[in-house]
C-alpha cells in the first residue's frame, strides 16, 4: 500500500525529545522553544515569532492581536480549511469569501477591492500548496485600505514570494507543523510569525493566559499578574524538540520533497501535454516547498472513477477542502462575494497523490504508470 501520507520523520527529533524530557522544563519556552524562535527569526528574518500548539491557536491569537470585533469583516477565500474563517467567527467577524484564480487555486487578488466594505478589517491569503498568492497587490489593496494581512501560510514553510518567505510579507503570518505538513512538532504544531514591532508585546501576553510572566522571566517586572485578555497558546517544550530536529535537517528534507514533486512533474507530463490532466503552475516569482501534489482532471466524477482506480491498485490518493461558503457554518457565517465561477469547479477536479518525505522513486513511479493505465 502507498500511503498519501506519512509524518516527517528523520531520526535527528529522538535525541532532543529525551533531552528536553530530562530537563527541568517542560511546559513551554524552556530551551528547545527558544531554539526553535532563534531559528525562525534568523531564517526568516521576521520581527518575532511564537511557537503555538497549533496553527489555528496562532490565527486565533493573530485575531485577537488586531482587535477582531462583532461585526468586522474578514476576506478570504472560500477554498481553506475551516481554521482559517474559525479564529476570526470566534471573535464574532464576518467571513467574506472571495472567489479563487484556478492556476494556483489561491484567493483572485483582482477581486478582494470589490469585497471591500466599511466593516472591513482585514484581509487573509491563504497560500495554497505553499505556492504564494500575489502579495504585492494585496498589500497595496491592505494599504490603501488601511486593512491588516495575516497570511495563512499552513502549508508554506520554506517557500518564498519575490524572495520572502512566506508569513514575513503582511502584518502575520502563520505556520503549521500538523503531521501532514512538511515539519511537525510531533503531530500538532503552528508558529505565529509577528512583521510588526507594535504587536510583539501584547502578543507575549496573550500567549501567556493574558499574564505578563515573559517579562517576569526575563526580569522586566518583579512580579506577574493578570494584565489582558488571553489563553494558554505554549506547546510543550517536548513538541519544541521534535521541531528542532526537524529544523536542522530543514534543508535536506526540503530538497528531497523538491525531488519528488519534479519527478512526478516530469513523468506526468505527457498526460498533460495530451490534455488528460491538468499539472500544478507555480508563477515565475515564486518559489514552492513541494508540500502537495495535485493533478486536475475534467471533473468530480472522473476524480471518484480515478480515486477508486489507484484505490484499486493499493494507492490512496485523496480530494482536498469542500468550499467553506456551501458548507452549513459557511452560510451561517459567512458570504460569498460577487459570483463562484472556479471555487467550486475547480476544487471538484483536483486529487492530491501521495507525497511525504521519504517517498520513493519507485512508488512515485508506480503511481504514475497506474494513472497512466487509467487514461489508456
Amino acid at each position: 500500500m502507498i500511503l498519501f501520507n506519512k509524518p516527517p520523520y528523520t531520526g535527528n527529533e529522538e535525541k532532543h525529545v529525551l533531552s528536553a524530557m530530562r530537563s527541568d522544563k517542560i511546559s513551554g519556552d524552556g530551551k528547545y522553544t527558544q531554539l526553535c524562535h532563534q531559528w525562525f527569526n534568523e531564517k526568516l528574518g521576521c520581527v518575532k515569532s511564537l511557537l503555538t500548539p497549533n496553527c489555528t491557536q496562532a490565527l486565533e491569537m493573530a485575531a485577537i492581536l488586531i482587535d477582531i470585533q462583532p461585526g468586522d469583516e474578514v476576506i478570504m477565500p472560500s477554498y481553506t480549511f475551516v481554521s482559517t474563517a474559525n479564529a476570526f467567527v470566534l471573535r464574532g467577524a464576518k467571513i467574506v469569501f472571495v472567489d479563487i484564480r484556478p492556476d494556483t487555486m489561491n484567493i483572485d487578488e483582482n477581486l478582494i477591492e470589490q469585497a471591500i466594505t466599511s466593516k472591513t478589517k482585514a484581509i487573509v491569503p491563504v497560500h495554497y500548496a505553499g505556492v504564494a498568492c500575489e502579495m504585492d497587490t494585496i498589500m497595496d489593496i491592505a494599504t490603501r485600505h488601511d486593512l491588516y494581512v495575516i497570511e495563512d501560510a499552513a502549508q508554506g514553510m520554506m517557500s518564498t514570494y519575490k524572495g520572502k518567505p512566506l508569513g514575513t510579507i503582511g502584518h502575520f503570518g502563520t505556520l503549521s507543523f500538523h503531521e501532514t505538513k512538511n515539519y511537525t512538532s510531533g503531530g500538532e504544531g503552528g508558529l505565529l510569525i509577528i512583521n510588526d514591532e507594535r504587536f510583539v508585546k501584547r502578543a507575549e501576553i496573550i500567549r501567556e493566559k493574558g499574564t505578563n510572566r515573559s517579562q517576569f522571566f526575563r526580569g522586566m517586572v518583579d512580579k506577574y499578574s493578570w494584565v489582558d485578555l488571553g489563553s494558554s497558546y505554549l506547546p510543550s517544550d517536548i513538541q519544541a524538540a521534535y521541531l528542532y530536529g526537524q529544523l536542522e535537517k530543514a534543508e535536506q528534507m526540503n530538497n528531497e520533497r523538491l525531488a519528488s514533486w519534479s519527478h512526478y512533474q516530469d513523468k506526468l507530463q505527457n498526460l498533460a501535454d495530451n490534455e488528460k490532466i491538468e499539472l500544478p503552475h507555480i508563477p515565475s516569482d515564486c518559489s514552492h516547498n513541494a508540500h502537495m501534489f495535485y493533478i486536475k482532471l475534467k471533473g468530480i466524477n472522473e476524480r471518484t472513477k480515478l480515486i477508486e482506480h489507484l484505490k484499486l491498485n493499493d494507492i490512496m490518493a485523496v480530494f482536498h477542502y469542500i468550499p467553506l461558503h456551501s458548507a452549513i457554518a459557511g452560510e451561517n457565517f459567512g458570504r460569498f462575494d460577487g459570483s463562484d465561477r472556479y471555487t467550486t469547479i475547480e476544487s471538484e477536479k483536483l486529487l492530491r497523490l501521495p507525497m511525504y518525505f521519504g517517498l520513493s522513486i519507485i512508488d512515485i513511479e508506480r503511481v504514475v504508470n497506474v494513472i497512466t493505465d487509467f487514461y489508456s
